[in-house]
């Protein structure tokens, strides 16, 4: 059964992703009053970019993506196997590394603008992850995504606070605004497109599929706050995924871009009061 929650995250993260990206899209354009693309536009662009001509500024730098790909795979396929939560958490912080470095490999004044934020928003969001894997051991007694899921009681019970937290370095993970320091798909970015400005062609489609696993990962640490070991449990969870990725969507249409200073006191002030608070609750009620 693990073996088949793997292969199916291996094969309909990118789907998944590429229609909710679609679907912010649209989204984001009626909330602008324009029409918008249609929902597959994200599947033709990747179909464009994977058509054109393979150039990379250097040799290290498909390799780095590739391998930004893989850990962020890996992860999420741990993720869905149910295995340690934790080690899920590191692999992830070892893939976006390689984002980093990926950028930083040219000599593109932007690409190492980009580089310098996207280590900025890594250092933001860091400890809000780790704790939350503490977070969910404090609540359920495991690190076990399996053990997780299979309480009486969903983890959101305990872990409101840490919830709170989560959704709050979801935006800066994404890269959505008020937290699109590093890149950004909208054309407001001061940096051209900062991290990615020298990625075209497949290496830019690497990272783009990436990110799709990227964000159905993220969306399945959601859904273990509300997942339990009744039916419909998962069908809340489903639900608050979707609404969690409205919100995401509305505040990156309504917002304007933070500074670098003010998204890392922004994100350690919440991970700080959110979480922290939260963990020493469990920890006192224990």
């Amino acid at each position: 059964m693990d073996a088949v929650r793997v292969i199916l995250y291996i094969l309909l993260a990118p789907v998944i992703g590429g229609l909710l990206d679609g679907l912010d899209r649209r989204i984001s354009a009626r909330m602008q009053g324009r029409q918008g693309p249609p929902i597959l536009q994200p599947f033709y662009d990747l179909s464009k970019l994977f058509s054109k001509e393979m150039i990379a500024v250097n040799n290290v730098q498909m390799l780095l993506n590739l391998s930004y790909l893989v850990f962020f795979v890996i992860a999420g396929s741990m993720l869905f196997a149910g295995a340690d939560i934790l080690m899920c958490l590191f692999l992830v912080s070892t893939a976006d590394m390689f984002l980093v470095m990926a950028a930083s490999s040219d000599s593109s004044p932007y690409s190492s603008i980009g580089a310098n934020r996207e280590m900025v928003q890594l250092m933001a969001c860091e400890p809000m992850l780790l704790l939350l894997a503490v977070g969910f051991y404090l609540a359920t007694g495991s690190f076990q995504v399996s053990e997780i899921v299979s309480g009486d009681i969903s983890a959101i019970a305990a872990m409101p606070g840490f919830l709170i937290g989560f959704l709050f370095i979801t935006g800066v993970k994404l890269r959505k605004s008020p937290f699109d320091l590093s890149t950004s798909h909208h054309a407001h970015q001061e940096v051209v497109k900062g991290l990615t400005t020298e990625m075209s062609g497949t290496t830019f489609a690497i990272m783009t599929i990436t990110e799709y696993y990227e964000m159905v990962m993220l969306l399945g640490i959601v859904a273990l706050f509300f997942a339990n070991s009744t039916w419909w449990s998962w069908i809340i969870a489903v639900l608050f995924c979707l609404i969690a990725f409205f919100i995401e969507v509305f505040i990156d249409n309504v917002s304007a871009r933070v500074k670098w200073d003010k998204l890392l006191g922004g994100c350690w002030a919440v991970t700080l009061v959110a979480g922290g608070l939260n963990g020493l609750i469990l920890m006192i009620i224990q």
